[in-house]
């Protein structure tokens, strides 16, 4: 049986105009997922990432705490995550400011977990963005090719709260609505963890951080 890790970006650059780079946090919570790995003898088969910057931003930080260089990374754009504003605009097409206080926030996710539920039930067709049918079957697809070339490996996926939420939400079963919920409570630099065979995966463990357990990394949980 393999095991497969699917780790959510670093923290990266939400109200900035480029979202997509990790931040100062970002970069620290990265390597410290890869030192904590290294601690404990962490070696991987096979890696995967999304093909966003924030993606690549993040492994590259994880290979840098595990005193990688070198490693084959296979890009699967099926991991990449949704366009957040062009969800919100499909249900709320009035332009929304830059979020600066705790209530333009909340609103922001308000909105966004409406957008996503408009999405996934084929009610909403956000600009510039596949089908939800689309979007699970880039994740699904990634999950067939770990089982079906890496049985019995240690595999690392490095994605986005979205496609990870999705592929536990493939692997459950569960409704859509859960697993916006799931979606949304992701932590940067979280680990998830599924066991798998050639036939299924089986989820062991979600949105997980253990190596910012303890009083050094006090302030470091983020979720954006």
């Amino acid at each position: 049986m393999g095991t497969l890790y699917l780790v959510r970006h670093g923290q990266a650059s939400f109200g900035a105009d480029d979202y997509d780079q990790l931040s100062e946090m970002g970069q620290r919570q990265s390597r410290r997922l890869g030192e904590y790995w290294r601690e404990r003898g962490m070696q991987f088969d096979a890696v995967i990432t999304g093909t966003l910057k924030r993606h690549r931003q993040t492994w590259e930080g994880i290979a840098e705490g595990l005193g990688l260089s070198g490693q084959e990374v296979l890009p699967w754009p099926g991991l990449n995550e949704y366009d957040a504003e062009a969800v919100i605009a499909a249900i709320h097409p009035e332009k929304l400011h830059k979020p600066e206080s705790p209530e333009a926030y909340r609103r922001h996710f308000r909105l966004l977990r409406d957008g996503l539920g408009a999405w996934m039930q084929g009610r909403a067709a956000p600009a510039g963005m596949p089908s939800y049918v689309d979007f699970l079957a880039g994740v699904t697809t990634a999950l067939d090719h770990v089982r079906g070339r890496h049985h019995g490996a240690r595999v690392l996926v490095v994605s986005s709260g979205g496609p990870i939420a999705t592929a536990v939400g493939h692997v459950l079963g569960i409704s859509s609505e859960t697993t916006i919920e799931l979606n949304l409570r992701i932590r940067n630099t979280a680990v998830t963890e599924f066991a798998f065979t050639p036939k299924r995966h089986m989820l062991l463990t979600y949105n997980t951080l253990p190596h910012l357990d303890g009083p050094a990394y006090e302030g470091w949980v983020t979720y954006s």
